[in-house]
């Protein structure tokens, strides 16, 4: 499952990839030499027109070579033969304006992203737009509640809310709903476990009413998600599964709880106690110390690298157009979760270990495939974000690599880097690239011998 999962997943996306490079190179009319998946020595391929569409060895990437486009070192990568004495031509891409080359060098990244709002979007129309199927509360986080709310404050975690004002609610987005789309004015809020009735004032101001909605956090128990790779959660033996119910002692009866007490050591060795499948064991765990922006200061808090068990879902009925909204804001989401990974790793507020390689790729299609069919098609989706960012990088060799070149001739008036020169840069991009690969692969490694 595994293994054809991987495959899936990498030869999709990768297709995907290349093909935009594809449409958009014959779209501007430079001529295409070769579509290849894969990279490295060809296994099988056929010519059709002037074109040669390849299979290649190793499936990491995919390359479109263009007539006219100098990359000696993709040449030398792909397996194929370097242009020698070959004519110019109005065809060639170098021939092409910028903006033309600039559309073929973004069209791989476009497709990427396309297709992963494609996918979230079909998922939503298939099977539902996703929602918490709780309404029972983990939290209130009473700073933030806007004037006339603050009895929700007094709210004891693991209530549940079914009514406010003359609304039932049935599932989280009923309850975040009912607090934003209130009329202004008193509304009668219903709770049971512990059954109360509250009186709150809506406010009219539409920034209040934001703060409302999402000062309130849903029940989430304090267990084991998922263990992120290299983390000190990943270190101490933590797994997927496990059951948290103390932390340095102190008991802890859901996720907030369990944020609580991490956050609140960090840079400490402290003692976890577990249950896994009925169990009770204890694992020492090195906190992680990172810096947050918190009440507009920077605060150190703890960090061990986990993410909370899935909830129950439930899953509401959309038409074409609600699929479609959902699926834009679902690809904007994890599109700041990529990019806030990256922007971490770089400043170091996430382990250098957390980079992992196609070993990790191939445990997360695998899981994935496992969940069931929406969620490999989710997966793929984030991993098509994934590669559509990381291709962006200004890395020679990759596509923002590309990008920087045209804008270097756009900013000198057309005089670009000579051949040499971005010959050059492209060995050194492939230098990094490598490296990356390399110290990625020796993350997994290290993991799986439990280092």
């Amino acid at each position: 499952m595994t293994i054809l999962a991987t495959i899936i997943v990498l030869g999709v996306l990768i297709f995907v990839h290349e093909l935009g490079h594809f449409w958009a190179a014959k779209a501007v009319g430079v001529e295409v030499q070769r579509f290849s998946i894969g990279l490295g020595p060809k296994l099988f391929g056929f010519k059709s027109g002037e074109t040669e569409y390849v299979l290649s060895v190793i499936p990491l990437g995919g390359y479109v070579k263009m007539g006219g486009m100098d990359d000696e070192v993709m040449e030398k990568i792909e397996g194929g033969a370097v242009e020698g004495g070959r004519q110019p031509s109005d065809r060639d891409f170098d021939r092409k304006p910028i903006w033309a080359r600039t559309l073929v060098i973004s069209a791989g990244v476009i497709m990427n992203m396309l297709f992963a709002l494609a996918s979230y979007s079909f998922v939503a129309a298939q099977y539902g737009i996703p929602d918490y199927a709780t309404t029972r509360i983990g939290r209130v986080v009473a700073e933030s509640l806007p004037a006339g709310t603050e009895q929700l404050g007094t709210v004891e975690p693991g209530s549940r809310i079914v009514q406010i004002g003359d609304r039932d609610v049935r599932n989280w987005s009923d309850l975040v709903n009912g607090l934003y789309e209130a009329p202004a004015g008193a509304v009668t809020v219903e709770l049971v476990d512990v059954s109360r009735t509250l009186q709150i004032e809506i406010p009219a101001d539409e920034e209040a009413r934001r703060s409302l909605a999402t000062s309130i956090d849903p029940w989430l128990e304090a267990g084991v998600g998922m263990a992120m790779p290299g983390s000190p959660a990943e270190a101490a033996g933590l797994e997927a599964g496990d059951r948290i119910t103390a932390v340095g002692g102190t008991p802890v009866e859901n996720w907030w709880d369990l944020v609580r007490e991490i956050e609140s050591r960090p840079g400490e060795r402290v003692e976890i106690a577990i249950n896994r499948s009925g169990r009770e064991l204890v694992r020492a765990v090195n906190v992680g110390a990172e810096e947050e922006q918190r009440d507009g200061q920077e605060a150190i808090v703890g960090k061990i690298g986990i993410a909370p068990p899935n909830p129950e879902m439930t899953y509401a009925e959309a038409s074409i157009g609600e699929a479609v909204v959902h699926g834009y804001r679902e690809t904007a989401a994890m599109t700041g979760l990529i990019l806030g990974f990256l922007r971490d790793l770089v400043t170091g507020g996430i382990s250098p270990r957390s980079v992992g390689s196609i070993v990790t790729i191939g445990e997360a299609s695998g899981q994935a495939a496992e969940a069931g069919f929406d969620q490999f098609i989710r997966f793929m989706a984030l991993f098509s974000i994934n590669l559509a960012i990381l291709n962006l990088l200004p890395i020679p060799v990759l596509d923002g690599g590309h990008l920087v070149f045209l804008a270097i001739e756009a900013v000198r008036g057309g005089r670009g880097l000579t051949a040499e020169q971005r010959l050059a840069w492209s060995n050194v991009g492939f230098i990094i690239i490598v490296g990356i690969m390399l110290w990625a692969l020796g993350n997994d490694f290290l993991r799986l011998f439990g280092l």
